[in-house]
């Protein structure tokens, strides 16, 4: 396994300063933004994808440094019911895939979308309860008639380039947790196994998920897990005890939110994150562990640092020896 970080936390650089920055940082890998949510202040596929000289300055800039180019990443929502904000987050992605088979790049996250509950809708609709029954129809059509088709044609254009689209599992879209993201999975048939996971065990700890029980569960299902975002959160019982864990105040409204994003460490201790990485060994996963700071109580530099620290201590980096012991 190797230490990555996601880039987009050091946008406000230039790509070689950033770059420079996370070696010095003691990062392995990276994983860059190329649009839609996280931005593409480091790389813009459209321009990459039409100059042959560009894509290979890019890439040398990472190689170079030691760097491995972990992913792509284009978080967005290409089933939003407004179609002109759809379409443009589908060409983003579109363009990411083209860029990922040119570089070599096998992984580009995403996230799996989230439609209106209506074709009259304007706006997404999270539905996170079957009743009143309107709901169990909103699920109906998101599902059947907008998301299994959508990436049912995107698996195939994903099998002809070589990728896989690693959905982050989080909340506000149709795929969520393990057994929505095996929903989409199976649903889609042909080509499914090119939807895969880029698990982040921030979003799962605050919904009362167990990461290394939804490891073991998703690599049940095949080679699920592709991508890893290694990100705290911290459930603060004062408040969630009283009003529970779905929150809208603002994620600066700390001292009165149910739960924060947390550093690595910051939300749970070395034991959780030495057990997960085991997990994640024992069940086939040996790639990057990509850290995504999205801790407001810390700076991005103190973030990646003591993120780094602390992964660079439970990280299991060799292959393992023979069993003399067995």
């Amino acid at each position: 396994m190797k230490v990555g970080a996601f880039t987009v936390a050091k946008g406000d650089l230039p790509l070689e300063a950033a770059l420079d920055w996370f070696v010095e940082a003691g990062m392995e890998a990276v994983e860059i933004g190329t649009g839609n949510f996280p931005g593409n202040s480091h790389c813009d596929p459209v321009k990459l994808n039409a100059d042959a000289k560009a894509r290979a300055a890019f890439k040398k800039a990472i190689t170079s440094r030691g760097l491995e180019l972990a992913a792509l990443s284009c978080h967005g929502n290409p089933l939003h019911p407004n179609k002109r904000i759809a379409k443009s987050h589908h060409e983003v992605w579109r363009e990411t895939v083209k860029l990922a088979k040119s570089l070599g790049v096998e992984t580009v996250v995403n996230f799996s979308g989230l439609p209106g509950g209506s074709s009259s809708d304007k706006v997404p609709n999270w539905v996170v309860a079957p009743w009143p029954e309107d709901h169990l129809q909103a699920l109906e059509y998101q599902w059947n008639e907008v998301a299994i088709p959508y990436w049912k044609e995107e698996a195939a254009v994903c099998a002809r380039n070589g990728v896989y689209v690693c959905f982050e599992m989080h909340p506000n879209f149709l795929v969520y947790n393990p057994e929505t993201l095996i929903k989409l999975r199976e649903g889609v048939g042909k080509n499914g196994n090119r939807l895969c996971a880029n698990f982040d065990p921030s979003h799962l700890f605050w919904q009362g998920i167990e990461p290394s029980a939804a490891i073991r569960w998703l690599q049940s299902k095949g080679d699920v897990i592709k991508h890893f975002h290694a990100k705290d959160s911290l459930v603060y019982q004062w408040n969630a005890r009283v009003n529970g864990v779905l929150d809208t105040k603002h994620y600066g409204d700390e001292p009165n939110r149910a739960w924060i994003f947390r550093s690595v460490g910051y939300g749970h201790g070395e034991d959780v994150w030495r057990d997960m990485i085991s997990t994640l060994r024992m069940m086939g996963y040996d790639g990057v562990l990509s850290i995504e700071h999205e801790d407001s109580l810390m700076t991005a530099d103190e973030g990646f640092r003591k993120g780094a620290a602390l992964l660079k201590q439970v990280v299991i980096s060799e292959a393992a020896g023979p069993m003399t012991w067995a």
